[in-house]
């Protein structure tokens, strides 16, 4: 079919360079398909070769520490993702032989891996046939067939479906890897959830949410997916002593689990349901602050710098190295510690 050809032609010529792209193997594409999850395309690209560089082989990979890796993975955020990550490589290594497999049945029994990432390493990294089928894809391929579905299962099973049937836009699919990555280049660039360029877009003329003149309405939204969110005005103490910065390790069921964050207490907040620090009643004032956010909630950090004011008692409170090459701070907290010059 043209269409389907102008689609493989234009990204080819766009998108040929990414790095995961140009040196092909399933590794990079395991890599790349856990760090794209929840992240754009630009943010993994300042990361992906030195992460690779770092870690070149799934060995490697199996071999670091769960520390050093989401230290490693610093700057692109949902940490769980280099756990699960480092977790596939390990089964990887000694269940597989350290070979990834490019079956369904065996990458599906691995740590770390779900359904999406097994489908994307066996069509992307493999080029055989399956859907890597995510909201991205979901959306794009929702409106190319008019499936006016709310988003799930049911909308999954029907884009299966169509194709899977051999008279549908495609036609005869001769790599499926081209197509995958195609269309997850569609829905990034001209088929965004709220924003669309139809009229420049390849597939136009084969779209029916292009032609039904309401494209953003494909696929139907949930009814109850309008996201809340809330103020958290948080206080966040540095204390250094010996070269030294007080802080703590967050627990596996808490944000940010396994990283180091310095002691920090809820001033308020519009949720009445938030627990993730303990609260403070304090008259302490701050003049230094910055603004984060994450998940549903938009943060203001006060700072106080300290070595006089009480903190509250914390058993897990330690000093810890201003490191920042092996010492796993949060985010956040090197923001802080940006903000006052501790470090650069």
């Amino acid at each position: 079919m043209k269409e389907k050809n102008q689609l493989l032609k234009w990204s080819k010529e766009s998108y040929s360079h990414l790095p995961w792209r140009e040196k092909r193997s399933l590794y990079r594409t395991l890599v790349s398909e856990i760090m794209l999850q929840q992240t754009t395309v630009g943010t993994v690209l300042n990361h992906f070769d030195r992460f690779i560089s770092e870690y070149p082989t799934i060995n490697d990979l199996a071999n670091t520490t769960e520390e050093q890796i989401c230290i490693s993975w610093k700057g692109l955020g949902y940490y769980r993702r280099a756990r699960n990550l480092r977790k596939a490589a390990i089964d990887i290594r000694d269940n597989f032989n350290s070979k990834i497999p490019t079956n369904y049945d065996s990458l599906i029994s691995i740590t770390g891996i779900g359904e999406y990432t097994a489908n994307a390493i066996i069509s992307i990294g493999n080029d055989e046939k399956a859907f890597a089928l995510d909201a991205n894809l979901e959306r794009v391929l929702s409106r190319i067939f008019g499936l006016k579905e709310k988003k799930g299962l049911r909308l999954q099973k029907l884009i299966k479906k169509e194709v899977e049937n051999k008279n549908i836009s495609f036609g005869r699919i001769v790599s499926f890897r081209d197509l995958n990555e195609a269309l997850m280049d569609l829905g990034r660039v001209f088929c965004q959830a709220r924003k669309v360029n139809c009229d420049i877009c390849p597939m136009r003329t084969i779209c029916i949410a292009y032609q039904s003149k309401k494209p953003l309405s494909y696929p139907e939204e949930p009814v109850n997916k309008i996201k809340k969110y809330f103020d958290l005005n948080l206080i966040r103490f540095v204390n250094i002593k010996n070269g030294k910065v007080l802080g703590y390790i967050k627990d596996d069921d808490e944000w940010l689990s396994g990283q180091v964050e310095l002691p920090t207490f809820v001033m308020s907040t519009n949720d009445d349901t938030f627990s993730g620090y303990p609260k403070l009643k304090t008259n302490i004032e701050s003049n230094v602050s910055l603004k984060t956010s994450i998940t549903k909630y938009k943060i203001n950090n006060y700072i106080v710098e300290t070595n006089k004011t009480k903190i509250p008692n914390h058993k897990k409170y330690q000093y810890f190295e201003l490191d920042i090459n092996n010492v796993n701070f949060a985010t956040t907290t090197l923001k802080v510690l940006k903000k006052i010059n501790v470090i650069e």
